[in-house]
């Protein structure tokens, strides 16, 4: 193999690929990434078993072949070569080696024969439609944050996508939990859509996702089974294993009845949380959130270093109400409110709360509360 390719192109790609690899491996062909020229075409394949990304970028390919080599180390070495430098990419077939130069600089690669590079067969995906980046991104940047990384809840452990009727339309409705706070997102159901099996993206995927979705320029071609999934972008294929579980009926958390309505400013309520928080314990990140008659006062007993205590404006006309909530999670909330006010409906003190931006009706949170 040969080949030529601008340093730019190379590390934006290799920057994709090499964070779906894991930095420990016990197989040692896990830790490379396979690359293939051909076609004037230089193909990157990287996979733990359960994700596979695949990402084709233009080059001068002199002589064709492929060989597999250390994604990290390939990645930090194209990092580290100058800005504008051409690389080039030469051997790897007879002598278990890749060179790469660029400029006055030279390196030599151990490289391991691309024939025993696992392969991710995706199979058949009958459920096919196509999703904007604009789209795709809503989903996941509004809904990943509520990913359980609890392993003994694998279920948990990923997005639950899927189609329904809501007010007599179909949407494609993407939903998280960790059973502390859930997130629920819902777009017009796309073309093709309908039909598909609900499905649980798994949280490595989502995350890898968005970073891809960050930069598409495209539509994004969505193709899914009921074990697997692939998202097609900008020449790149993300083909991933989707978590064999039953998601649990999310509708039966979010409260229908919460008629106690507090309207506070996004931006004010973040940073006074944030204050309040400060003198919080790191276990518990408690905070009490004291609602009056246009008024919502937040304070922090910790026995150890202190109190705190904050108010800030709001509109809230209903009876006097005390609840608690982990700081760190209303802030998470917060930060996913595009829009200037946030709503609280509450019921009371040891019920779950619904949270949305009045603005946007796409997104919908509820926390639940916390005994301070």
């Amino acid at each position: 193999m040969k080949t030529s390719i601008e340093r730019a192109a190379l590390l934006k790609s290799l920057n994709h690929v090499q964070s779906v690899v894991e930095r420990r491996n016990t197989i040692p062909i896990l830790s490379n990434v396979l690359i293939e020229a051909r076609n004037q075409e230089l193909k990157l394949t990287a996979t733990d078993l359960d994700m596979e990304i695949v990402e084709s970028l233009p080059a001068d390919v002199i002589t064709a072949g492929g060989t597999t080599v250390p994604a990290h180390m390939l990645y930090e070495i194209v990092r580290k070569l100058p800005e504008g430098s051409q690389v080039q990419l030469d051997g790897g077939e007879g002598d278990g080696r890749l060179t790469i130069k660029a400029g006055r600089s030279r390196f030599a690669l151990s490289s391991l024969p691309r024939d025993d590079f696992p392969a991710l067969a995706a199979g058949d995906l009958p459920h096919r439609f196509m999703l904007q980046p604009a789209e795709l991104g809503i989903i996941i940047e509004k809904a990943r944050f509520a990913i359980s990384t609890e392993e003994t809840r694998y279920y948990l452990n990923g997005i639950f996508l899927h189609v329904m009727e809501a007010d007599g339309k179909p949407v494609l409705r993407a939903v998280s939990t960790d059973g502390h706070r859930l997130a629920r997102v819902e777009l017009s159901a796309p073309d093709g859509a309908s039909g598909m099996p609900g499905v649980i993206v798994p949280r490595k995927a989502v995350f890898e996702l968005a970073k891809l979705a960050a930069d598409a320029r495209d539509p994004i071609e969505v193709a899914l089974s009921d074990n697997k999934i692939r998202f097609v972008l900008d020449g790149i294929v993300l083909t991933s294993k989707l978590i064999d579980g039953t998601f649990p009926d999310y509708a039966r958390v979010i409260p229908a009845g919460n008629t106690k309505l507090l309207t506070v400013s996004n931006k004010e309520f973040a940073e006074a949380v944030d204050r309040v928080a400060t003198v919080s314990t790191e276990k518990s990140r408690a905070v009490k959130l004291s609602l009056a008659r246009d008024k919502l006062t937040l304070s922090v007993i910790n026995p150890e270093s202190g109190t705190a205590t904050d108010e800030i404006t709001a509109s809230y006309g209903g009876e006097p109400l005390e609840i608690g909530f982990n700081a760190r999670y209303m802030l998470e909330i917060a930060s996913q409110i595009d829009g200037k006010d946030m709503v609280f409906a509450l019921a009371d003190s040891g019920s779950p709360t619904l949270i949305r931006d009045p603005g946007d009706l796409r997104a919908l949170y509820v926390l639940m509360p916390m005994r301070v």
